[in-house]
């Protein structure tokens, strides 16, 4: 267990969020619109996104380091805005950290899919590494199955940079969208669950290429919520009246992706880039899971 940080249980610090990229910012839009008065740090890995292609151990270390990151920063709580890193990481982290520091997930949006469904059929849109992780497989097990409803899942890892480099309106992105999507439409799964928070941005796209026939869903309202329910739980919600700060950072460069940030949200904040050791977080994260 780690040592307690002189921040831990203090309420008015902030939240952190972190993605693989840049499409943990719909997760930051939730959280905001939920717990608008609570200041946050957003971490985007730009170096090293996507993470569904890495090897999942890989994952594992990336997580563990941008999570050390914002503990160290002096974050109250880390949301994982990526469902890769989610899969994997997870059962880890809150090992690692224990109670005095939460650290809360993103479980793909199966459930209310299912309840939604008419026809009994609904569509995964994921990355490779959610699908080969265990959380997208759990849920489907707990809740689709029982309920008789048939999932179809598909994966392109070509969509999540269209979001990174801001393309997400291209011709070649509308065509990726039409390749992958199309056997969902064939199958008539009028439910579609955006298996990674990159996906969101990818909404109006979709509907552009396939009108009317999706019924959208993704997790970041309900993170939201259960970030609100473990805050309050652990009396960690801020005290503050005001609007809450929003710093981001990026292990990448700055100027592109500070440029794609603000064409996809109109809010007030700073770029800033992250330096971290991996070496050393990576060594103290495999001693732990090897002790």
């Amino acid at each position: 267990m780690l040592d307690k940080l002189q921040h831990l249980g203090h309420s008015d610090a902030p939240i952190g969020v972190f993605d693989s990229g840049i499409g943990g910012l719909s997760v930051v839009a939730e959280l905001r619109a939920l717990l608008p008065h609570e200041s946050m740090v957003y971490l985007a890995d730009t170096a090293h996104v996507p993470y569904g292609t890495r090897p999942d151990e890989e994952i594992r270390i990336l997580t563990a380091c941008a999570v050390e990151w914002l503990y160290q920063r002096g974050c109250k709580a880390v949301v994982v805005a990526c469902n890769t890193a989610s899969a994997f990481s997870l059962t880890h982290l809150r090992a690692r950290y224990g109670e005095s520091f939460p650290v809360i997930g993103l479980v793909p949006a199966v459930k209310p899919a299912v309840q939604m469904s008419k026809n009994k059929k609904i569509g995964v849109l994921a990355t490779q590494g959610t699908m080969r992780g265990t959380l997208l497989k759990d849920v489907i097990a707990e809740v689709a199955v029982p309920a008789g409803v048939e999932v179809f899942t598909v994966v392109s890892p070509a969509l999540v940079p269209f979001v990174e480099a801001g393309e997400q309106d291209s011709e070649a992105c509308y065509a990726e969208l039409e390749r992958v999507l199309a056997p969902l439409v064939e199958a008539k799964a009028e439910e579609l669950v955006l298996g990674c928070t990159h996906y969101p941005f990818l909404a109006s796209s979709i509907q552009h290429v396939f009108p009317d026939k999706f019924h959208l869903l993704d997790s970041g309202a309900a993170v939201a919520k259960q970030t609100e329910r473990v805050l309050a739980q652990r009396r960690l919600l801020t005290s503050a009246t005001g609007v809450g700060t929003l710093d981001c950072f990026v292990t990448g460069e700055v100027e592109p992706a500070e440029r794609v940030m603000r064409n996809l949200v109109d809010w007030d904040f700073k770029v800033e880039t992250a330096i971290y050791d991996l070496l050393s977080v990576a060594a103290a994260q495999l001693k732990i899971a090897s002790g």
